[in-house]
């Protein structure tokens, strides 16, 4: 454990959790994170980043230093509850990534909730999917949170479409099940320094309204993902959305995927993007990256 993670967890259950847990006014919780992310994430130094548009959806693209001619790209989908949350709020830590892999990313704006609510954001993650897999030949995808969970979801829907698959799909902290009945929930709710779990049920009302939360494309937990590709998670002992990992693992192995999840112990929800200041979240975006080198070269070498 670095000396820096008792100093964050406690910072964040003083300052963050409260801040989440009685927020009403969407707007200033989009407003408080880009903010925030602006003043506290910042990428390695010769990251680049530039404004363009996937599928009539504006979007980011960010380039390492270097990409020493590698022709793997990252698909990368934020969190943020499905409400808030941006390319630019998520950018830092993609950024770090993109130096570690030497590659290029793209985070794709997805419409939120309530203005947009479910299937929106499933809709644009698979159009813009469609129009970047299309101009590149190695794509992973991956996400965090929401983003995570809407990332496997559209790994599920790729597989039900026939559509040309990425080489994977990586997930930070994946929200994989909207019908509020994991264990993780009640058990881990006062341990989580960040979500609070009195608020998933807002949250699903909000992204749901009256949609059934059982959907594999809103819980991709429930959705069919034979024949996909290696799959990549990683979540914290402590957090609510643990058995989330654990049940998506579990159900992708069953159906004969290849599923690699790591449990680390004591860490935030989404750690690595506190990549700036936490030694463990450079860590585990190193082990990310090293998992993204493997399929590439085994891509190269098939």
């Amino acid at each position: 454990m670095s000396l820096l993670l008792p100093a964050l967890n406690t910072w964040l259950r003083l300052t963050e959790k409260p801040f989440l847990e009685a927020a009403e006014d969407i707007p200033a919780v989009r407003r408080s994170f880009e903010q925030k992310a602006t003043l506290f994430f910042h990428p390695p130094a010769g990251s680049t980043f530039v404004e363009t548009n996937l599928a009539g959806r504006p979007s980011l693209l960010v380039n390492p230093v270097s990409k020493d001619g590698s022709e793997v790209s990252i698909f990368y989908l934020h969190g943020g509850a499905y409400l808030f949350g941006s390319p630019r709020t998520h950018r830092a830590m993609i950024a770090r990534l993109c130096a570690e892999t030497r590659s290029q990313a793209v985070l794709p704006s997805y419409r939120l909730a309530p203005e947009d609510p479910f299937p929106c954001a499933v809709e644009d993650a698979l159009a813009a999917y469609n129009a970047w897999r299309a101009l590149h030949r190695h794509v992973v995808i991956g996400g965090d949170s929401a983003g995570g969970g809407l990332a496997l979801a559209l790994l599920a829907e790729i597989g039900r479409l026939g559509l040309e698959p990425p080489l994977g799909a990586f997930a930070f902290s994946p929200l994989t099940d909207m019908t509020g009945t994991a264990s993780s929930l009640r058990e881990n709710a006062a341990a989580d320094v960040i979500l609070p779990a009195s608020r998933m049920t807002d949250i699903a009302d909000l992204y749901l309204g009256q949609q059934d939360a059982a959907d594999p494309r809103a819980s991709p937990l429930f959705a069919d993902f034979k024949g996909a590709p290696p799959v990549w998670i990683t979540v914290s002992n402590r957090e609510i959305l643990l058995d989330d990992s654990m049940g998506m693992a579990q159900r992708l192995t069953e159906q004969g995927v290849l599923a690699e999840l790591q449990v680390e112990h004591d860490l935030p929800h989404v750690w690595p993007i506190f990549q700036t200041y936490l030694p463990e979240a450079r860590v585990t975006l190193a082990r990310l990256a090293q998992w993204i080198r493997r399929l590439a070269a085994q891509a190269d070498g098939s």
